[in-house]
């Protein structure tokens, strides 16, 4: 099974389901929806297979396979995966059939197809698969620009009323970093040319490098900028509430489940093997970067009337832990913070989910919009609250053994970081509780309800309660079989990864481990 491609195929897959699915004549949506969600649980059971054919103790990369590209530069299509990118395809693996099954009856913008909403996000899963399979660097490069495209489409074409603005802002943004990474790629390769005799771009190959520590300062913040701002860590991140506030829910779950993730998995694949010295140099400047971040988006998201906005200021919020355990240098910190991605594309993802099913039966993106939610739509509500429950990391859920790992792991190295942060666990609770109770509780009331003439509202004297943008009445659209179908897998996740996450961190605390190693980290 070793030999086969399958990081390959996982890429091809939806590539070509891609094509079929725009290919397709116009009008035939529904066989368009069908095609890309099978074309999805095509490649969900290609990333278990690769799960299974992946050795916890064998080699760092494992499933490899290369062909010579652009061979005067040394470019190869160099593909492999080690435990940190592995749990990300098992990610992308879930998340996307995931994503179509919810989007299966969106209402898009006037004059917006359907199928290719649905070859947009095929073609999305494929470089996303791409950009954690890479072991070329300069691949790496191409697929981290390329994943731009779709997404482009993705929210300026099928989200909300801001979508152009917050589509050029998201591209702008990340097409700058882009830039100023291929300036560090391209340094990379002029190092590797004078110390090797020629130039390339293999992940191997350049990790042996060794470089000036000058020259690593600079290197690194080529490298680092882009992924900061992919990330997105404060002050690069005034891009994501845009974009995940008027992105499509299918498109903010991956954008903010996946494509973020890019930022921190590039810390660790290729800004502290790489880069070691300056790593370490800057790491001080990081930390205060990601603990201000905590503590920033946190307060911000308390303050937020606009549910999705909310919820991308908290995604902002989680990643300066992920950044805490990354830049604590300690293999138990790091290995938390891996988890820590994985589990919050998870409950994060839930939670968009819950909230895009909120605004479809209510019409409204605000709070005070809602209240009263659970008594009509109890299933809508225990989503929510388990959405909820697991992105402020309550003991049981999965996020709290991530975070958990993060702070215990980052305190021995770095106490005063690690006690500032721990009050971002208190905003968590607040923000996530306060929006809770503000929608699923008290009294009905602005969009969400017309209350029953038979069971008059209270205080209206047996009038009928007046609605003041209804588009769906909630006392009969409770959570439908689709949508079940669609939140049980992730809220079975939360729960399975919160009593039991051992499996996980077996894959991914010896690629943590050799990264610790290439730095000369604390292996606990």
């Amino acid at each position: 099974m070793t030999d086969f491609p399958w990081l390959l195929l996982m890429i091809a897959v939806p590539a070509v389901g891609a094509a079929v699915v725009a290919a397709l004549p116009k009008g035939r949506d529904l066989l368009a929806k069908q095609v890309a969600l099978g074309v999805s649980l095509v490649v969900l059971l290609l990333a278990v297979l690769t799960a299974i054919a992946f050795d916890t103790g064998g080699d760092r990369f494992q499933l490899t396979s290369s062909v010579t590209w652009i061979e005067d530069f040394g470019v190869s299509f160099a593909l492999g995966i080690d435990g940190i990118a592995l749990v990300m395809l098992l990610l992308i693996g879930v998340l996307v059939p995931v994503v179509i099954g919810a989007s299966w009856n969106d209402e898009l913008p006037e004059q917006r197809s359907m199928k290719a909403y649905f070859a947009w996000l095929l073609l999305l899963e494929a470089m996303m698969v791409g950009v954690f399979a890479a072991t070329d660097v300069f691949l790496f490069y191409v697929f981290f620009e390329a994943m731009l495209v779709p997404m482009y489409f993705i929210i300026g074409s099928f989200g909300g009323p801001r979508r152009q603005y917050a589509a050029v802002k998201f591209f702008l943004y990340s097409l700058v970093g882009g830039l100023i990474m291929l300036a560090a790629v391209i340094g990379l390769y002029v190092v590797s040319n004078s110390q090797l005799g020629e130039g390339t771009f293999a992940f191997d190959a350049l990790r042996q490098l060794d470089i000036d520590p000058g020259v690593q300062k600079l290197l690194f913040l080529g490298f680092f900028i882009a992924f900061a701002i992919k990330a997105p860590l404060v002050p690069f991140h005034t891009w994501l509430p845009d974009s995940g506030s008027e992105a499509p829910i299918g498109g903010a779950v991956l954008l903010v489940g996946v494509l973020d993730k890019v930022g921190t998995f590039g810390f660790l694949r290729y800004c502290l093997p790489l880069f070691p010295d300056a790593s370490r140099f800057f790491a001080p400047f990081v930390l205060v970067l990601a603990v201000v971040g905590i503590l920033y988006a946190a307060l911000l998201a308390m303050g937020q009337s606009d549910m999705k906005r909310l919820v991308s200021y908290t995604s902002i919020s989680h990643f300066g832990f992920i950044a805490l355990g990354i830049f604590a240098f300690t293999t138990e910190a790091a290995t938390g913070a891996v988890l820590y991605m994985v589990n919050h594309g998870i409950a994060t993802g839930l939670l968009f989910l819950v909230v895009g099913m909120l605004i479809a039966r209510g019409g409204s993106r605000q709070i005070g919009d809602y209240g009263g939610v659970a008594a009509k739509a109890p299933l809508l509500a225990g989503a929510f609250l388990v959405a909820g429950l697991a992105s402020l990391a309550l003991p049981g859920t999965n996020s709290f053994v991530s975070e958990f790992l993060v702070l215990i792991g980052s305190f021995p190295e770095e106490p005063v970081f690690t006690i500032i942060a721990t009050v971002g666990i208190i905003l968590a609770a607040l923000y996530i509780l306060l929006m809770y109770q503000r929608t699923m509780h008290g009294p009905a009331r602005g969009v969400l309800l017309q209350e029953d003439p038979a069971e008059p509202a209270p205080g209206t004297g047996g009038a009928t309660a007046v609605l003041t943008a209804p588009r769906r009445s909630l006392r009969v659209l409770d959570l439908s079989r689709r949508e079940l179908a669609v939140v049980t897998p992730l809220v079975a996740l939360i729960i399975a990864l919160g009593v039991y996450p051992q499996p996980l961190l077996d894959v991914i605390e010896p690629a943590v481990s050799a990264t610790m190693d290439d730095l000369g980290g604390i292996d606990q």
